[in-house]
């Protein structure tokens, strides 16, 4: 819609500027007036201000002037109809989309909040898109609120560090949110914030500086995540243990059903009874094909290469590898 306002107002800035043209050419050769005059003629008549002319008209240039004051009239309305338009209509669908989008806000549940839409907030929502999860992405820069919306994703204009702004996005119904700032201060100032207003919050935070790493983790933070060292670490991998780290990179968790080989699994999808059972009971092997790497306790403890002989407790999760195919079994085996 955008794109075709915009269409219209470009071809009726050019219709503007062809008839200039033609008045100043007209003015100039026809008439034999000089280029300043001719310019003034030119613009007196097209903007049909009444201004005496140059040098009284013959018969032939009134009939001349007559036409360009009759075609500067139809486009110059057009041009301003355009004009018009582009800015109604901009008016009108943003707060229609803003109506849609707040709705859409206002009946979320369970859903994750993401504070800034740079390069870790894109990849993060990215993710969440994978795996079909419901997020609300919270910014204020005019590029990114402009990419959001023609993705057609949910928004909220403001600044995450205000309370107001993370109400609006649903802060108190959400189960995570995310702190992706570049400043490691506005996602300290964040994060306190929401573990003030949200006590049971599942808090995860961006950090630059390894002084922040313990900062965030006191004001509530549950995960902090440093980008640049785990970049540095990884390249560092790539030479010690080059072929561990390719293997690791091939498990993917995107998300896409075609290549996807990692995925958990919790206890309630496992044992929907409420009953405990073993490893070795379930057999996760022998119904899906996938074979469990890792065992994740309810005090959040994680077991590697768990024994067959664990018994899954309540509230405990699972981690699972698998091929494509097996990871799909496993899905519509457990509904997950």
């Amino acid at each position: 819609m955008k794109k075709f306002f915009l269409s219209k107002i470009a071809f009726a800035i050019l219709l503007v500027l062809i008839v200039f043209i033609i008045g100043v050419v007209g003015f100039k050769f026809y008439s034999g007036y000089s280029w300043i005059d001719a310019i003034y003629m030119t613009v007196i008549t097209i903007s049909t201000v009444g201004y005496a002319e140059v040098e009284p008209l013959n018969q032939a240039e009134k009939i001349f002037t007559s036409f360009l004051i009759i075609c500067s009239i139809f486009i110059l309305g057009y041009a301003i109809t355009a004009i018009s338009e582009y800015i109604l209509s901009r008016n009108n669908i943003g707060n229609i989309k803003y109506k849609k989008v707040k709705k859409e806000i206002d009946n979320l549940e369970n859903h994750v909040i993401v504070c800034g839409y740079g390069r870790n907030g894109k990849q993060a929502t990215q993710k969440l898109q994978d795996y079909k999860e419901n997020f609300v992405v919270i910014d204020n820069g005019e590029e990114a609120l402009e990419r959001l919306s023609e993705q057609g994703l949910l928004y909220i204009s403001g600044n995450a560090i205000d309370d107001d702004v993370l109400i609006e996005a649903g802060l108190k119904r959400a189960s995570t949110l995310i702190c992706a700032l570049p400043s490691d201060a506005d996602n300290l100032f964040i994060v306190l914030s929401a573990r003030q207003l949200m006590p049971s919050l599942k808090i995860i935070s961006r950090a630059t500086e390894e002084t922040s790493y313990q900062k965030l983790k006191l004001a509530g933070a549950d995960n902090v995540i440093m980008p640049d060292k785990i970049g540095g670490d990884h390249m560092a991998s790539l030479v010690v243990v080059p072929d561990l780290v390719e293997f690791l990179d091939n498990l993917s968790v995107s998300g896409d059903e075609d290549s996807i080989n990692v995925e958990q699994i919790s206890f309630e999808k496992i044992c929907p009874d409420g009953k405990e059972h073993t490893i070795e009971e379930i057999d996760l092997r022998k119904l899906t094909g996938c074979s469990i790497i890792g065992y994740k306790e309810p005090n959040g403890h994680y077991i590697v290469n768990p024994e067959p002989s664990l018994r899954l407790r309540e509230g405990s999760k699972l981690i699972l590898i698998g091929r494509p195919n097996q990871i799909e079994s496993l899905k519509q085996q457990y509904n997950v």
